[in-house]
């Protein structure tokens, strides 16, 4: 049987840019299984006119590799679109946009195996056995890329919700109903309400946004907050405490999972002019934190059961439509289970991360995309550390610094310096 270098599980955008970083390495053999037809991106919010939140650098390979025939800007010139993206002036790809260069450059990549769906794990004493779609792929290091699942509140697990990632299939549907309420406070839930605000003289709903955040937080783009997308602020956050990592944890969210500041402006604008025409059909509310759901199967409608804390008062609520813009949670497939002995695990279940990106007990065998927010923070889930995480991978698959990895970009420094400040800032 073929032994592989590396066989990587699931084609998300990380995975893919490392199928691009890697499919022109010399002695490197991979294989990527996709249990997918083809790659497609969040297609259930696939809106029109939507930008993803980072700049087009951060496609697949330009931060690790700006030569590369798989950059955005190389999918621009040989689609024809190069100079109305260069007229344009903006820094941010459309979503529709970055999905097309994916599959563009998916397309390309013979190492991918689409429709091939990954059943189990073993390993021989030697080498990793990937059991999928009939086939067996031995090789001797795994990278397992199979993404995050959309997140659903245990109590609000029934009726015919709609989670944001099957948004735009349901949306007819949930434009025929006399209410609809979006849960969350997140980019999705910013993006859904601005679309269904956008017709809803059109529909006649009435159109409720509630979240249990203070406030509809703005996604902070400050140039020194975005310098925690560093290869200094990985080490920093791995190397505390586990309890530490999961508060922060908590506080940061605003930081990656905020509302771009464009976005709530528009929303205010339609709002706005909208009301001109007399009072609009939509309640906006902060501070509510959804306590309990029950779904009416006759009246056909949920009695929501939200909590404000601040002001200490529960109440209810009506709809007909419920939209969970709750986001997504790692998972552990089932499919690891006769390796789970080989991996380690935190105190929680979860994999115990690397600052390299291994799980595995020796350190050197079986690496993961976006399932480290615990221990490696907002860089995680960042596109525009795909690349960085991916040349770190790369060096752990080949033994060697393939693709050259910053160890410092960073103008501030994190944690207290280990000889104190330096003497022209101390005082006597």
């Amino acid at each position: 049987m073929r032994t592989h270098d590396f066989v990587a599980v699931g084609v998300g955008p990380f995975n893919l840019g490392l199928a691009a970083l890697t499919a022109d390495l010399p002695g490197l053999d991979g294989v990527f299984l996709e249990r997918r037809p083809g790659f497609d991106w969040h297609p259930g919010l696939m809106l029109e006119g939507v930008t993803i939140q980072v700049p087009f650098l951060a496609d697949l390979v330009t931060m690790a590799d700006p030569t590369s025939r798989f950059s955005f800007l190389n999918y621009l010139k040989h689609t024809g679109r190069l100079y109305p993206f260069y007229i344009r002036e903006s820094f941010y790809p459309l979503r529709a946009e970055y999905n097309a260069y994916c599959r563009w450059v998916a397309a390309q990549l013979p190492s991918i195996r689409w429709n091939t769906p990954v059943e189990t794990v073993t390993h021989d004493g030697e080498a990793y056995l990937v059991h999928a779609a009939g086939e067996t792929f031995r090789a001797r290091k795994l990278v397992l890329g199979i993404g995050t699942a959309p997140r659903v509140p245990a109590v609000a697990d029934q009726g015919p919700y709609v989670h944001s990632a099957d948004y735009l299939p349901n949306k007819a549907r949930l434009q025929g109903l006399d209410s609809i309420t979006v849960v969350g406070s997140g980019q999705s839930a910013a993006e859904i309400y601005h679309d269904l605000l956008g017709e809803i003289d059109r529909h006649g709903y009435h159109l409720s946004w509630l979240t249990r955040s203070p406030r509809f937080f703005p996604m902070e783009y400050t140039k020194l907050t975005l310098e925690m997308t560093s290869p200094e602020y990985i080490r920093y956050h791995h190397a505390l405490p586990a309890g530490t990592r999961d508060r922060l944890a908590r506080e940061q969210r605003h930081l990656y999972k905020g509302i771009s500041g464009d976005l709530i402006d528009a929303i205010h604008e339609t709002l706005y002019a909208k009301s001109v025409a007399g009072p609009v059909p939509t309640t906006l509310l902060t501070g509510a934190e959804l306590a309990g759901v029950i779904w009416d199967e006759p009246a056909q409608r949920y009695t929501l059961a939200l909590h404000h804390a601040e002001q200490g008062r529960s109440f209810t609520a009506i709809t007909q439509g419920l939209i969970l813009a709750t986001g997504y949670a790692p998972r552990v497939p089932s499919f690891l289970d006769p390796v789970r002995h080989r991996i380690r695990w935190d105190e929680r279940g979860r994999f115990d991360v690397a600052v390299d990106y291994s799980i595995d007990a020796a350190g050197t065998e079986i690496f993961v995309q976006n399932a480290e927010e615990h221990t490696h923070s907002l860089t995680a889930p960042d596109l525009g550390m795909g690349a960085y995480r991916n040349s770190v991978i790369i060096k752990g698959l080949t033994g060697r610094e393939v693709y050259p990895i910053e160890r410092r970009i960073a103008f501030q420094q994190f944690g207290a310096p280990t000889a104190g400040l330096p003497r022209t800032l101390v005082t006597s």
